[in-house]
């Protein structure tokens, strides 16, 4: 059975263009784009932007797992955007949680993976 581990990385709130344009440090990042003026970006040690307004924070709030689609599908309680990547947001499991598609999820079949994200105290 798989476990969410925690996910750590960079809060983000800026201008959308310097969102845009940011250039992540760290290894395997995944950034998902909550907002056009804000990202969370797991696996990120930091982030340079051009935006002297910008909210930078390090983020420890979420759990998460990588898992096979088809084994996401049952608990998901809503219709999966069809464009991708996608950031879908809704009851998984009946628990709130965020739904990273990333490209060529459609195109690898049902056993691709995705990123299941949850709040974590």
């Amino acid at each position: 059975m798989p476990a969410l581990e925690r996910l750590r990385g960079v809060h983000v709130v800026a201008d959308p263009a310097a969102l845009d344009a940011a250039g992540w440090q760290g290894d395997a990042v995944t950034v998902l784009r909550l907002a056009p003026d804000e990202a969370l970006a797991f696996g990120a040690s930091g982030v340079e932007l051009d935006d002297e307004h910008a909210i930078i924070e390090s983020e420890v709030g979420f759990a998460g797992a990588w898992l096979p689609l088809d084994d996401v599908l049952p608990h998901v309680e809503w219709p999966l955007p069809t464009g991708r990547p996608a950031l879908a947001q809704g009851s998984i499991a009946g628990v709130p949680a965020k739904l990273w598609l990333p490209a060529g999820v459609a195109d690898a079949g049902p056993d691709a993976d995705v990123l299941l994200v949850a709040a974590a105290a």
